[in-house]
């Protein structure tokens, strides 16, 4: 079975020119299939902002209204996403931008509302990469915005985490899928500041428990064990190993 490497960047690199730029030459570098999933929160922020759209959070996740589902739209699939396709064709990559709408990539439901209201935020039901795979025969390299829709004429904002284990499990049946969380930090790390080179389900436990895993980084763990159980053959985080 071929080998793909999907690389998931987080928003930071993609918002660093200098980090960005040395992201966009070691995904060039990167031989055979390979795809790219990005995120871009801080930049939807920024835009937010400047359009004078209200920004609301909840322990980390962004409140999407139908204003801020237009910012989101705009930025997530047309500044960063086009932004990225065009600088990996001046690398040589025939890069191609999609989000979850595009080829019917990725169908969501829309979040109940619960003690929290996301608003127009996705989770994933069903992820469909045969054409995706077919583009990929051909040459082009996806690179894949944190956005998709609910079949019924609405986008829906999704987080990017999510995106990448979906599209990499999907892929597991066509590709032998090493899933890469790629960000600004060195991986995950320990109470001492030292890093973690490998963690599997009981460990993450253990971490979780213990305070020195928290926040962001307890769905992107989730995420990636959950990745290994359906096929994924290896994930990393940061230089962290998660088997």
């Amino acid at each position: 079975m071929e080998s793909l490497r999907l690389i998931k960047a987080g928003g930071a690199l993609i918002e660093d020119p200098e980090a960005c730029s040395a992201l966009l030459d070691s995904f060039a570098a990167i031989q055979g299939p390979k795809v790219l999933v990005h995120g871009g929160g801080r930049s939807a922020t920024a835009f937010a902002a400047r359009l004078g759209v209200p920004v609301k959070m909840v322990e980390g996740r962004r409140i999407t209204d139908s204003a801020m589902l237009e910012v989101v739209t705009m930025v997530y699939g047309g500044l960063v996403n086009k932004n990225l396709v065009a600088s990996l064709q001046a690398r040589g990559v025939n890069a191609v931008g999609f989000t979850g709408a595009d080829l019917g990539l990725i169908l969501c439901d829309r979040r109940p509302a619960g003690e929290v209201d996301y608003g127009f935020v996705g989770d994933v039901r069903k992820v469909d990469v045969s054409l995706l795979s077919l583009l990929m025969d051909k040459g082009a390299v996806p690179v894949i915005a944190p956005l998709s829709h609910d079949g019924k004429g609405s986008m829906l904002n999704v987080n990017a985490d999510t995106i990448a284990a979906e599209v990499a499990e999907a892929l597991a049946a066509c590709y032998r899928v090493s899933l890469e969380y790629r960000f600004e930090k060195r991986g995950v790390l320990a109470a001492d500041g030292s890093l973690i080179s490998e963690i599997d389900s009981a460990s993450f436990q253990a971490l979780k428990s213990s305070g020195t895993v928290s926040g962001g980084m307890l769905p992107k763990i989730k995420n990636a064990l959950d990745a290994l159980g359906r096929g994924v053959s290896e994930v990393y985080i940061g230089e962290t190993l998660i088997h």
